[in-house]
């Protein structure tokens, strides 16, 4: 018996007040708990829908199906209350902060989504603790959150929350996006540090290229194309991708 942590079931997605604008159409995804999963797909596949849609951003409008969070339908609840179930998302293009700390804010999200104080010292030592596992330099943590950072600092901004927030389900929408080669194995250290200090959290990685997965090994290969899952695998998958691109799979 598998042991599934998040079930998607025949999900249709439509754009809110244009709900003949049908995006995901009878979607069916399982993650097991522990795994980590690549869900790939052409541009306008559904990929970046999906994530925002299992977040509950109120820009979709779910017409049809169930998605189940531990078994519990979470599709009647606010995006902080997902937060607060376990589930973390990173986003294409984070938003520059100027005038508040990557600490403050981290230690200000910790406190609501776990509803405990922590003191400044203590947080400190989890903070350290954290930057010293993805090894970020301390000085990271005194800047403003994303203010100034290159594409592979605000990536690494985001793996560092969710390396405090520590989530059971971290969503990462397109973290390889618009970075070189050295940024992006440095990013991958990170997720592959992270997930081996807590081999229980499952990741959900939405990508367009294979590149990130030369550096991340996933359990699991989902293709997303038109709205539906239309293939899962392994590796070799993506081996037929980077050889013949996905008409191969329409032609499958």
């Amino acid at each position: 018996m598998t042991n599934n942590i998040l079930e998607i079931k025949n999900l249709h997605v439509s754009i809110k007040d244009e709900e003949e604008t049908k995006i995901i159409k009878g979607l069916n995804l399982e993650l097991e708990l522990g795994t980590i999963t690549a869900l790939m797909g052409p541009n306008g596949s559904g990929k970046s829908t999906l994530a925002n849609v299992l977040m509950g951003n109120p820009q979709y409008l779910v017409t049809e199906g169930e998605i189940l969070f531990n078994g519990k339908n979470i599709l009647d609840l606010s995006p902080d209350e997902r937060a607060r179930l376990g589930i973390f998302m990173s986003f294409q293009y984070p938003t520059e902060v100027e005038g508040v700390t990557i600490s403050n804010f981290l230690r200000t999200a910790y406190k609501d989504l776990k509803d405990e104080t922590i003191s400044v010292i203590h947080f400190k030592e989890l903070l350290d603790r954290k930057l010293k596992l993805l090894r970020m330099p301390e000085n990271f943590s005194t800047r403003y959150l994303n203010k100034g950072f290159s594409g592979g600092e605000k990536k690494k901004s985001e793996i560092l929350q969710m390396s405090i927030l520590n989530p059971k389900l971290a969503i990462l929408d397109e973290t390889d996006s618009g970075l070189d080669i050295d940024a992006l194995k440095s990013v991958a250290d990170g997720i592959n540090a992270l997930k081996q200090d807590n081999p229980d959290m499952t990741i959900l990685i939405i990508t367009h290229y294979k590149r990130i997965l030369e550096f991340i090994k996933p359990d699991k290969i989902s293709i997303i194309m038109k709205g539906k899952v239309v293939l899962e695998g392994k590796k070799e998958i993506v081996d037929h991708l980077e050889e013949k691109g996905y008409s191969w799979v329409e032609e499958e």
